[in-house]
This record gives structure tokens, sequence and C-alpha cells, in this order.
């Protein structure tokens, strides 16, 4: 009786294992790939692909680098949000976030550049200037230096019980590497040093300078941030709008040319009310390449 019953239990079993396997290892994918045929729904299950003729330059889900071959943003196109995905950038095989948080402001300096590592203030900080320079705005923005990277002190002496250092004896500008000139000339009454590569300056208090950039900055935060997936093609009205002028320039036509195809790849809110209006930057570039050719 033992064995029959054990038999029947493991037949029981068999029969359920194939049975499942058949109608979620085969009639279920054939049923989405079925419903994926559909008029309507074709494009998007095959990945939203952009087509030029018959050639595949890109997907609307995910975004581009518009840049050169040494990485400098081309003039003639809108430029992307900045991406983390990759060594490149927008990379769906290495889709991530940077993972620094709003902690990262002490850049890691090495007499090697390669070898540098920004913090996640230096990156918005540098970004935000080579944005400003490109657009022909102020990039500066609060906590940053005019050279583009945190400006942060690290105060060095004696604390008292809060922890402040009230009579410093040495202060650097531990984002700065020699020979660099400190951002500030002075920090309670000593002189600021820049910083040597390789030394560390954590045995000071770390503190950041505000300075005395408007927080209002012109360059929007997408302009200088990553999204946590590295792929994302849209980027704010805002920071389309700030690239019109130079879009129309390269291209020589007028901006109010340029606003009204900015205006035809907008999106509103998803549904009305989630998230905000957006610009797919993928399918605005290529519609300017259509209408309106660079002949630089």
């Amino acid at each position: 009786m033992r064995i029959s019953s054990w038999i029947r239990q493991h037949l029981a079993a068999l029969r359920a294992l194939l049975v499942l396997s058949a109608i979620t290892g085969i009639l279920y994918p054939l049923a989405v790939f079925a419903v994926a045929q559909i008029p309507g729904l074709h494009d998007k299950a095959d990945g939203s692909l952009v087509k030029v003729g018959d050639t595949v330059v890109g997907s609307r889900l995910i975004g581009q680098s518009f840049t050169s071959a040494d990485g400098k943003a081309l003039v003639q196109y809108f430029q992307s949000r900045p991406s983390a995905a990759g060594s490149a950038g927008y990379d769906p095989t290495a889709t991530a976030a940077s993972n620094l948080g709003p902690e990262s402001i002490v850049d890691t300096l090495d007499a090697d550049p390669a070898n540098v590592k920004l913090s996640l203030l230096s990156t918005v900080c540098s970004r935000s200037k080579e944005v400003g320079d490109r657009e022909g705005v102020d990039g500066a923005r609060p906590f940053c230096t005019e050279d583009g990277v945190g400006a942060v002190l690290s105060v060095i002496g004696p604390r008292d019980a809060d922890g402040q250092v009230s009579h410093p004896t040495q202060v650097v500008s531990v984002n700065q590497a020699c020979p660099a000139v400190p951002f500030l000339g002075h920090y309670k009454g000593v002189q600021v040093q820049c910083a040597t590569p390789g030394e560390d300056y954590s045995m000071g208090r770390i503190v950041p300078i505000f300075g005395d950039a408007s927080v209002d900055t012109p360059v929007p935060s997408d302009a200088v941030t990553a999204s946590g997936s590295g792929l994302d093609p849209h980027i704010s009205p805002r920071y389309a709008d700030l690239q019109v002028a130079r879009i129309a320039k390269a291209r020589n036509i007028s901006e109010d040319q340029v606003r009204q195809l900015v205006a035809a790849h907008t999106d509103g809110r998803t549904l009305g009310f989630l998230g905000e209006p957006r610009v797919n930057v993928v399918e605005l570039n290529l519609d300017l390449d259509q209408r309106y050719p660079f002949r630089g």
C-alpha cells in the first residue's frame, strides 16, 4: 500500500508538472506572441524601433549620446540626459545608476587624470559648467567652484565638544588639485591650500561652501544628473528650450521652427496626472535631420 500510494502521488505530481509546463512554457508565450502581432501593438512589441529607410537607428524607448568620437557634444543636435549605463552611456546591457548619493562630495584625486574619481557633487558641477558654456548661460550652481568642481574644504585643527574647528591650523580645497588656485582665499583667517593628489584629508572637518551662485540656475537638474536606468530617452521641456538657440544657429533656421518641432515631440503627463511633460530627444533629432539637414 505504501509503495502504491507513493507511485500515485508521484504520477500526479508528474502530470501536474507536464500540464503546467505546457501552459506556462508553450501556450502562454504563444498567446502573448499572437497578441503582440495585432496591428497597433506589433511596433511596440518589437522594441519601438526607429528606422531611416530600412536601417534601424535606435529605439524610442532608449536614449542615445549625440556626441563626436572624442565625446564632445555635437552642436547641431539636442543633447540627451547624462547616462551612467556603461562606460559610454546608454548601454542596454549595463543599465544602472551611478549609485552616488548626496554625501558624495569629495573627489578621489590622482596624479594620473585617468584615475581621478569625481564625486556626485563635482560631477554635477562639471556638467553644469559644460552645459552653461555650450548654451551661453551661467552654469554656476551653489556648492560649485568657478572651474566646475565641488566647493569643499577640509578644515584641520583641534575640535571642540560639538566637533567644530574654531581655530584651524590648515585648510585645504580638497577637490582642487595643485597647482590650481583655490576657490576661496582664506577661511577663518587661514589661507586655503590646493590639494595634493594622493593625500588623505579626512582627518579634517569636511565643509561644503554654498558660495554666491543663485539657486535658480538656468541649467535644469536633468541636464546634470542621470536617470535611474541610465536609458531615459527624454529630457524636460525646460532643458529642450535651453538648447533651441544653439540648434537654430547650427542649422541656419529660426528658433520658432525649432520650437515647433520640440512641441511636436513633447509628451504630456501620463494619463494627465502622472509624471511630468517630457521631450523625446531621439525622435526630435531624427525629425530635425529629415526636415532641416545640417550643412556644417
